[in-house]
């Protein structure tokens, strides 16, 4: 697989050394059992897999650039490169602007940009619409476009269902940047819906079967989540399901199966398994997977808090145990308490010294550590290090580190 030159201080010593390892023991990496890391006085669990997927570095490596060779030129991002933002202050820092902000709303005037001013289209794409504006104006959004390859996939597929006279259903978050994009693509070709969660699968596979009255359609989805002249009774008798891309897989695949069991036939339903983006899919299956391992105490889930693909790893946790989704290491406080997100709400709580003790038995405690995929290892690694300093006297990093290595090639 490609590597991408990225800057070095997003980078992880210790993260580096743990999946180079289960890389060597499992390339095909087919194993989604978790890392182990004993220090004696706590362990961590690690996911197998997290942090950067190949679509976010992709982006980062471009943006950089872009930087890079522009030296003395006004730099754009249409909105946040990724919902990470130790990555966004970063860009800023370094004198790139904002033209939206993740909600579609201004903070730069389009008509302030020049024909010689540098636009980066972020991972998450853009809309057609905001392509034609741009390119009216001058501005090249082909130079640097970081628009995820598995993203421009659901694009592919969209365009291919509005050919076959397929109206592609869109699971996803009607608010989110890839969402707004993956609908605009769709439209360009034929019909599309945005349907945000099984809840409302539910209500269209009523209506599909006679169960609810189509005269409720435009009561559970507004104007704005579907085609203009979009007739439900026309435009559903044949359809494909699609997702933004950091959704959870299993809710995408569970609203298909719903949606094509309420089809008149098998004909009339198009499979899209493969537009599942194989990072998601992959951290996701990884964190089931140290779940179910069934080692830990409370996890820990490190990530921007309006990341999508990172609320949904949250939300597995929690199905299981007490979990802390934290933007990173700055939310441990100097009272001892850590602030964390409540990913249903998006209120920002603080909780004093939450980290489980040694129990009756001596059990040493055990914290399962995962990030989401736009969040950097080395944000992972200061997460770490934050956690082990509550736990004092234990091994040093380095030997854990060869234990581990070494327990891998036994």
């Amino acid at each position: 697989m490609r590597t991408f030159d990225i800057p070095t201080f997003y980078r992880s010593p210790l993260i580096s050394r743990v999946k180079a390892a289960r890389k060597a023991q499992d390339a095909r990496k087919q194993d989604f059992s978790p890392t182990l890391l004993d220090f004696g006085t706590v362990r961590i669990v690690l996911a197998r897999h997290f942090g950067f997927c190949f679509g976010v570095e992709n982006a980062i490596e471009i943006a950089y650039r872009a930087i890079s060779e522009n030296a003395g030129k006004r730099i754009f991002l249409l909105s946040q490169m990724i919902h990470n933002p130790e990555v966004n202050d970063d860009l800023e820092s370094r004198g790139v602007q904002f033209l939206m902000d993740t909600q579609g709303r201004t903070m730069t005037p389009l008509d302030t940009l020049q024909p010689d001013d540098v636009v980066i289209v972020p991972a998450f794409g853009t809309t057609l619409e905001m392509e034609a504006k741009l390119t009216e104006l001058g501005v090249d959004v082909a130079r640097y476009n970081t628009t995820c390859p598995f993203v421009e996939k659901v694009w592919k597929r969209s365009a291919a269902l509005a050919a076959k006279a397929y109206t592609t259903v869109i699971h996803g978050k009607p608010s989110h940047e890839e969402t707004r994009a993956t609908f605009s693509h769709a439209a360009e070709k034929g019909h599309a819906l945005v349907i945000q969660n099984m809840a409302e699968a539910q209500v269209l596979a009523a209506m599909l079967q006679g169960e609810r009255a189509w005269s409720e359609f435009g009561a559970v989805f507004p104007a704005e989540r579907h085609t203009p002249d979009f007739n439900p009774t026309r435009d559903l008798q044949r359809v494909g399901v699609v997702n933004q891309t950091t959704m959870l897989a299993t809710e995408t695949q569970a609203i298909s199966d719903v949606i094509r069991e309420a089809m008149p036939d098998a004909t009339a339903f198009a499979n899209t398994r493969d537009t599942l983006c194989y990072a998601t899919n992959d951290n996701q299956q990884a964190t089931l997977g140290a779940l179910q391992a069934g080692h830990a105490d409370l996890a820990v889930v490190v990530g921007g808090y309006n990341s999508s693909n990172t609320s949904h790893l949250v939300e597995l946790c929690e199905e299981k145990m007490p979990t802390f989704f934290i933007r990173n290491e700055l939310e441990f406080q100097s009272d001892g308490s850590v602030q964390h997100c409540d990913w249903r709400t998006g209120a920002i709580r603080k909780t004093m010294d939450p980290w489980p003790e040694a129990g009756e038995s001596d059990a040493v405690p055990t914290i399962l550590v995962t990030s989401g995929a736009s969040c950097p290892d080395a944000s992972v690694e200061r997460v770490i290090q934050e956690l082990l300093a509550r736990y004092p006297g234990g091994k040093p990093v380095d030997e854990v580190l060869k234990d581990f290595e070494t327990s891998l090639a036994v």
